[in-house]
């Protein structure tokens, strides 16, 4: 069994201002992921499966809802310590990531936010446990960048609710015992629903033949007659910006998530060029690739500093969804760039499941265009810098 030698990169010495309490999460989910993820992902990855028995794992570390309140199972930790573990878990593998991703920010940050008591007490501590794994509807196969224009309906029948339609490219959904979904009642506002399997009509096909996150389940949500109990309606939010806060809360651990995946390359390809020898001596010594090498730790620096002065502001509650987008865009960005220009490095070793990089690569290529596009992204910004709405 190989050895994961990964040695975080830390140039301008980030680690100063985490607290303790930061660096001993951090710290727990990084030893958690080599010595329980790095064994066993690139088998994983090959099969295309997701390894179910890391669950209990996932919840130990605090990877499920590390935000929501210790009364409703969660560590009630802030959003720096939750930026961090998804940092690790990526550096391990992205699909990894957002089998926790989903489950803290789509499932258990809408049923906390927008729930009632008796949903959180119902729901959100088996969630945080991982007896629970839930997943979130919105994607249907007609509107992805416009959720807006979903299809999916309720309708009100006096004693529950009627649920038809579907969503599709849903993580978890295969496996998922609860799902967050979200559907236009008759007047055309947009409700949470939260359906349980089980509950006839509600089927979730998985979807096969990814080239990306293949350790992460990937399926479609169909709803043909559910009928929902009324209890099941999330009441304290509804309209298009109630499933929009929960992605707010998803591309913000994405974030962080992404620069997990670039240090795990920048590492890969820093030791790799200090071991390969060509032409009399170690390829570290020849310009160009110490200007790759440079230049991906430039990138990652810059990153790090920006998504922690994010974390600070979202633990301050003034972090916009514009500075969110901003930032989910430039980590994926930069993460996919350094996956290119390590897998460069390593020459033909870089494509081979012996070496990290080209599977961060391909999953990265899932991770731009997930939680919005990168050109929504861009969109989003500009109509935060001119007022101008280039969406309509």
């Amino acid at each position: 069994m190989k050895q994961d030698l990964y040695q975080a990169p830390d140039y301008f010495k980030m680690d100063e201002l985490l607290t303790e309490e930061h660096k001993l999460i951090r710290d727990a989910a990084r030893e958690w992921v080599k010595r329980d993820i790095s064994p066993i992902i690139e088998e994983a990855c090959q099969k295309a499966e997701f390894p179910k028995h890391i669950i209990p794992g996932l919840a130990e570390i605090g990877a499920f809802g590390p935000y929501i309140p210790v009364k409703y199972g969660g560590a009630g930790l802030d959003n720096i310590s939750y930026g961090l573990i998804m940092q690790e878990l990526e550096r391990g593998d992205s699909g990894i990531r957002s089998t926790a991703s989903v489950q803290s920010s789509l499932v258990m940050y809408p049923i906390f936010k927008y729930g009632n008591e008796e949903q959180r007490v119902k729901y959100l501590p088996k969630l945080a446990s991982g007896e629970y794994i839930g997943c979130f509807g919105l994607t249907e196969p007609n509107h992805g960048s416009d959720p807006g224009g979903m299809t999916t309906n309720i309708k009100d029948m006096d004693d529950h609710f009627l649920l038809n339609g579907a969503k599709m490219w849903i993580s978890n959904s295969p496996f998922a015992d609860i799902a967050v979904v979200w559907a236009k009642n008759e007047e055309g506002r947009i409700k949470g629903v939260i359906v349980e399997r089980g509950m006839n009509g509600f089927t979730t096909p998985e979807t096969h033949n990814k080239w990306s996150l293949r350790a992460s389940a990937t399926g479609e949500l169909v709803f043909d007659n559910v009928k929902i109990p009324k209890e099941n309606i999330l009441p304290n939010k509804d309209g298009l910006g109630a499933p929009l806060g929960c992605l707010d809360s998803a591309r913000y651990g994405i974030a962080w998530g992404a620069i997990g995946a670039a240090m795990d390359c920048y590492d890969t390809a820093l030791r790799y060029s200090k071991e390969r020898i060509q032409f009399g001596k170690p390829i570290a010594a020849f310009q160009l690739q110490q200007k790759k090498l440079a230049e991906m730790i430039t990138e990652i620096t810059k990153a790090q500093f920006l998504t922690w002065r994010l974390g600070v502001l979202k633990n301050e509650e003034r972090a916009t969804t514009a500075q969110i987008s901003m930032c989910k865009r430039n980590n994926v960005e930069m993460a996919l760039k350094i996956t290119r220009e390590a897998r460069q490095i390593l020459g033909a070793m870089g494509i081979t499941g012996d070496y990290s990089i080209m599977r961060h690569m391909m999953n990265l290529e899932s991770v731009i265009i997930y939680e919005g596009t990168h050109d929504i992204h861009l969109l989003i910004t500009g109509l935060d810098i001119t007022g101008e709405n280039a969406f309509k």
